[in-house]
């Protein structure tokens, strides 16, 4: 049992908790759409992983983008908000994965590189605020994912160690945060990141298919 030792269980959101991945692209599209510039093919691969302030940034860098850093954060909020309240469906058996681990007394917590304002919106359309101790994202710390911070900021608000935690996550640069915070991962399988799954298997130390699996 690949949970029997840990005390806290951290998630991602996009991929990992929701299917959200896909509605990036089309927002992607349609805000560079705003300044004639077509989507370039590299650009979910470069930010992978960023903060949302991050990714600002490098949105205003790359693509000289006029407006502030925080009026192109509450755009992508807008633009995502209706996606994410009505359009975003639940991964299967989650919902009934973290009601069986709560009762069991494991403590969780959502370490998303997303904005706070989307994070919270979609656990509340979804009824799973209730099953988080804490809330963390990458604008919150120093630096996004691959690196560690969200995930070692998650464990000291719970007050677990970071042996003592197994993180959930559906890329690369999040699985490589987890393991950089000396936590184990169990890799999720999402249709964005299928492409890659055969790294995924290689760095995560468990691969999920379907929370289902893990009912038992």
């Amino acid at each position: 049992m690949i949970f029997q030792d840990k005390k806290a269980f951290l998630f991602d959101l996009d991929g990992t908790l929701v299917d959200s991945m896909w509605i990036w692209k089309s927002i992607d599209i349609e805000y560079l759409g705003r300044y004639e510039i077509e989507l370039p093919e590299d650009l979910q691969y470069c930010i992978e992983g960023m903060s949302f302030s991050e990714t600002a940034v490098y949105f205003k860098e790359r693509f000289s983008i006029p407006d502030s850093l925080e009026e192109m954060k509450a755009d992508w909020n807008r633009m995502a908000w209706e996606k994410y309240t009505r359009e975003v469906p639940l991964k299967s058996g989650i919902r009934e994965f973290l009601a069986l681990h709560r009762d069991r007394g494991v403590k969780m917590a959502v370490a998303t590189s997303n904005s706070r304002e989307l994070a919270e919106a979609v656990l509340a359309t979804h009824g799973l605020t209730g099953f988080f101790d804490a809330i963390v994202t990458g604008c919150e710390v120093a630096h996004g994912k691959p690196w560690p911070d969200i995930y070692l900021e998650a464990a000291a608000r719970l007050g677990v160690n970071a042996g003592e935690c197994l993180v959930f996550e559906d890329v690369v640069a999040g699985i490589q945060a987890g393991k950089s915070a000396g936590m184990q991962v169990a890799a999720v399988e999402d249709e964005y990141s299928l492409y890659q799954s055969r790294e995924k298997r290689a760095m995560a130390d468990y691969y999920i298919d379907d929370y289902n699996l893990l009912l038992a």
